[in-house]
């Protein structure tokens, strides 16, 4: 997809209200996102440090953030177009995660979506 795509950003966001609309997806995005991005800073700093501990958590952050989120998408009624390969699924699971829902929540769409939960 990414590959295809000259401006991922711009297309992620485009269709991103439709993939975020259960109230649950909603509520585990705002625990699993901040999750994944301290996940990423351990394992970093566990690099950085040569420390396997901090890296094995922040792995371990990593791995329960994408679960979570997994588990949240599978209750959209619309689902997220597949992933092509696996240079599309880290393109594009790094742009949701430090782009596009920051952006989601910061442009008072997640909350828009919240109070329309009960609507659908």
């Amino acid at each position: 997809m990414s590959k295809r795509l000259p401006n991922l950003p711009a297309w992620q966001w485009r269709n991103y209200h439709h993939h975020h609309r259960h109230p649950t997806n909603l509520a585990l995005h705002l625990i699993a996102v901040p999750l994944f991005v301290l996940g990423t800073l351990l394992v970093l700093t566990g690099l950085f440090n040569l420390d396997l501990g901090v890296m094995a958590v922040g792995v371990l952050a990593l791995f329960a953030a994408l679960t979570l989120q997994r588990q949240g998408h599978r209750l959209e009624a619309q689902q997220p177009e597949p992933f092509s390969n696996r240079k599309d699924a880290v393109h594009r699971v790094l742009v949701e995660q430090f782009i596009t829902f920051p952006r989601f929540v910061l442009s008072g769409a997640w909350w828009r979506a919240w109070r329309e939960r009960h609507r659908h």
